[in-house]
């Protein structure tokens, strides 16, 4: 098995994504006395702006301006393992790497992300990438959305939802509609069928931007099917294969290109730890993020078991909370930041439109601007294409916003 190598900190935060920077960021600016001895655990050398993945796959930004090293986003004060964890021991304040290095803490901040189980749709793995399937949710693949946009001819153009929580769940369709415009520019759209094939049972959770997007499919006459989850890429035949959840039948439809959202998980790690509620997620308190079962544990951002969308907005709220209530929980002081479960979802709704819903638990509409922002609007979508990803760079991920 080879030796145990073991280090010791005040402040493991497992993750280097917008969560665990961000909650670093707040510590060391609150607690200067915690200056190296914090320590983020995270195996990626690039960090990514996913948000503008979207515009990559609609060709409107380059994605190389979403990479940046990850080094050079850790706060002075903190140091980086550039390792995979590989299992965690609560009851005993440590967890184990791939290198077997064995890390025990004193105080656990849980920021792993979510889990894309490519593997778990038979046949994308070998049909990513090519030939018309494509998806979003990767680096690597999010070229291929546009090459497979600029070469589409007509026919079936299918964009998938599937039946697990997602990372922003408006992703599935905010391509689907730039697919749309840019198969009209082409002059391709009255030879093709756009199918919305969702896992879901409506558009969208909350029902003010709901009424929106369901005019944006009947203008762009798309046909949406729901409780439809991809279970195959029949990539041979060019056929994608959906179970319908509420019959149990499968449905095979022709396609020319697919547009894949993979089934996803809380990281296995995280899942058969004691840390998990039975659904595999960080049992966390949703509102002050502290573990259920260990005090000195907190969850953000979308590995916790929050009952909200899983969204870089929504980790922006989270990380404050998360930071705010581990410095009162070391002193021994009651936790006094609360999080209200407040998301974003900035839906693209064509090139130049965006509908920005923006919301609380219980899907209740929480909007930050003083005008109705269930309307398409062409500010808002200059907000997210130039102006949010510099709150991200220079405001979150430095915590200072």
């Amino acid at each position: 098995m080879g030796m145990v190598y073991e280090v010791k900190f005040e402040v493991v935060i497992v993750g280097g994504g917008s969560g665990g920077i961000s909650v670093a960021s707040r510590l060391v600016k609150g607690a200067p006395y915690l200056k190296g001895k914090i320590a983020i655990v995270d195996p990626a050398k690039k960090h990514y702006y996913q948000p503008l993945w979207t515009l990559a796959g609609a060709g409107e930004v380059k994605k190389e301006v979403t990479e940046r090293d990850q080094q050079s986003l850790i706060p002075d004060g903190a140091e980086l393992i550039q390792e995979a964890v590989t299992s965690i021991d609560p009851d005993s304040n440590s967890l184990m790497t791939g290198s077997r290095k064995e890390i025990h803490y004193d105080y656990l901040v849980m920021a792993a992300g979510i889990q894309i189980n490519w593997d778990k749709i038979k046949g994308l793995k070998e049909a990513i990438g090519k030939d018309g399937v494509c998806s979003n949710y990767s680096y690597d693949y999010v070229d291929s959305t546009w090459e497979s946009i600029q070469n589409f001819k007509g026919g079936n153009a299918i964009f998938t939802h599937p039946n697990t929580p997602i990372k922003c769940g408006g992703a599935p369709q905010k391509i689907m509609y730039l697919a749309d415009d840019a198969f009209r520019k082409a002059g391709v759209r009255d030879k093709s069928q756009i199918i919305f094939a969702s896992a879901s049972d409506s558009i969208f959770a909350v029902k003010k931007y709901a009424n929106t997007l369901e005019k944006v499919i009947t203008r762009k006459e798309i046909t949406a099917k729901y409780k439809m989850n991809l279970i195959e890429v029949d990539s041979a035949n060019k056929l994608a294969v959906f179970e319908n959840s509420g019959t149990g039948e499968t449905e095979k439809i022709p396609y020319n290109m697919l547009h894949v959202v993979p089934p996803m998980s809380a990281p296995d790690f995280i899942a058969k730890s004691k840390l998990a509620d039975a659904g595999g997620w960080v049992d966390v308190d949703s509102s002050t993020l502290q573990s259920r079962k260990y005090p000195n544990v907190f969850g953000v951002g979308d590995c916790a078991n929050l009952p909200t969308s899983k969204t870089g907005a929504a980790i922006r709220k989270q990380a404050p909370v998360a930071a705010g209530n581990l410095l009162s929980y070391m002193k021994k002081q009651p936790l006094r930041h609360a999080y209200d479960g407040y998301t974003s979802c900035p839906l693209i709704t064509g090139y130049n439109k965006l509908v920005l819903a923006e919301f609380l638990y219980e899907n209740k509409p929480a909007e930050t601007f003083p005008f109705d922002q269930s309307k398409e609007r062409f500010s808002m979508y200059v907000l997210k294409k130039n102006i949010l990803p510099v709150m991200y760079w220079k405001g979150m991920l430095k915590g200072i916003m």
